[in-house]
């Protein structure tokens, strides 16, 4: 078995409350990780610095797992957020509260049933091969391309197929693609000023261009949508089975409920997706050991054979760096909830319109739950350790009721692609680079990877 040299991919330095403010302040960049003093990695509740709403993060799973649970319906999703994707994805599943939500969920829930993701895994073989086909051209001419993008555009090509039937080649598929593109760069930036000053539940104006951006977003979704509902339409996909569902009293989603709920499909499906992988084939380009280890398994489970989902369940250590990855990097970087009353958590008194900010970010690096948090440790999540993480300290899809309803998609579609392009390929990094983590919409590299690949 290949042994893994330790490894501590790349993180901000923490500073203390005031020098993290200041940082803020100054850089303008809208990375609320590097709002992040060091003392919230040690703590289990506290305040983030001087703000109107009151900021206080929460690192106790249990108390976590209390407001995510919500069991009053009294925390609801924070009003910065909703206000960030409202535009787009309405009162879908992904902002929703209360009865909306607990309808929405059990609507939507079905389309991801075992039966479902098999059917999905053949539209996930199908884009990672066109992908490799793209990836063999760029690796015969030597050309370099960006990580960031090329992750972007394969897990949308997933998404297109598994939710609508289509390819990323499709026109109207590649006008969803550019104006999300848009979306993502634009309302990704949140204004320290705004969270610090602004007291909860004020109005989110958002810009013009990205008001523009959602509407284009939303007419693609819902011509796409359209193709489905003609009469005699037979598709067996994502967006059909939406489609079909009802709630209890028999009623569907009505069409601009639908394009809600399949735009949260394509931002939750295609983002945070793009993102966990572009950090994981970062850790691949720079780490020939772990490269190797899942080589090992590959052919230890699949010879030369095509992967099929049978493997996907035994490639226990290429589902362990992503899991690793996912803990270090977690796509939801913040899961913000405001108090909508006055109420208490354990001994503290939270004010109404506080913001409570849980933050896998921090949970995930947090030295009381996790041994040299910082450190890359794949073996973490193999099945003999993975047994002994503290319940509720590792949440990158949410915990409770609310857990992200594509977990089991997301997971099965990263073990594929990593096993698949690891095994054909070998990527580096473009001398020169620094690599740095911000968190905006999704946690992301704050300026592009470049990388090569070589056929193996």
């Amino acid at each position: 078995m290949q042994k893994i040299a330790p490894f501590t991919p790349p993180r901000p330095k923490s500073l203390g409350p005031l020098s993290a403010l200041l940082r803020a302040a100054i850089t303008r960049d809208g990375n609320l990780i590097g709002l992040l003093p060091k003392e919230v990695y040690r703590v289990s509740s506290g305040t983030i610095g001087y703000s109107r709403r009151s900021i206080i993060i929460l690192n106790d799973p249990k108390v976590v797992r209390t407001i995510l649970t919500d069991p009053t319906d009294i925390y609801p999703k924070n009003d910065l957020m909703v206000g960030a994707v409202a535009p787009l994805i309405g009162d879908s599943i992904f902002v929703s509260h209360a009865d909306t939500w607990r309808k929405q969920r059990a609507m939507v829930a079905p389309a991801f049933t075992h039966m479902r993701l098999s059917a999905a895994f053949q539209s996930m073989t199908g884009a990672l091969s066109d992908f490799e086909k793209q990836l063999e051209r760029d690796a015969g001419s030597g050309t370099p391309f960006s990580l960031d993008m090329a992750m972007s555009h394969l897990t949308a090509d997933v998404i297109c197929r598994t939710v609508f039937s289509t390819t990323l080649k499709s026109q109207i598929a590649k006008d969803v693609f550019e104006a999300f593109s848009i979306f993502e760069r634009s309302v990704a930036h949140v204004e320290i000023r705004r969270l610090i000053m602004d007291p909860p539940w004020n109005d989110i104006p958002q810009h013009e261009h990205v008001l523009e951006a959602c509407a284009k977003i939303r007419d693609c979704l819902g011509q796409l949508l359209d193709s489905h509902l003609q009469p005699g339409a037979n598709y067996k996909d994502i967006a059909a089975d939406i489609i079909g569902a009802r709630d209890d009293d028999d009623k569907p989603f009505t069409r601009e409920e639908l394009i809600d709920q399949l735009g949260v499909f394509f931002l939750a499906g295609h983002e945070t997706s793009a993102s966990v992988l572009t950090w994981c084939f970062y850790v691949l380009a720079t780490q020939p050991d772990i490269v190797a280890r899942v080589r090992e398994e590959v052919e230890a489970i699949a010879g030369d054979a095509p992967l099929k989902l049978s493997h996907i369940r035994d490639l226990h250590f290429a589902r362990a760096v992503f899991k690793e990855t996912l803990r270090l990097y977690p796509p939801i970087t913040f899961i913000p909830r405001v108090a909508a009353e006055a109420t208490k958590i354990g001994k503290r008194k939270i004010k109404k319109g506080a913001m409570l900010m849980i933050a896998p970010w921090v949970i995930h690096r947090h030295h009381d739950y996790w041994d040299k948090p910082d450190e890359f440790d794949a073996e973490r999540f193999m099945p003999e350790r993975e047994k002994d993480i503290i319940d509720g300290s590792y949440m990158p899809f949410g915990l409770g009721p609310r857990v992200c309803v594509g977990a089991n998609f997301a997971t099965i579609e990263a073990t594929l692609i990593i096993a698949q392009l690891a095994r054909n390929f070998d990527f580096s990094m473009q001398p020169g680079q620094t690599v740095r983590p911000v968190a905006r919409l999704t946690t992301r590299p704050a300026e592009q990877i470049i990388l090569r690949a070589k056929r193996r």
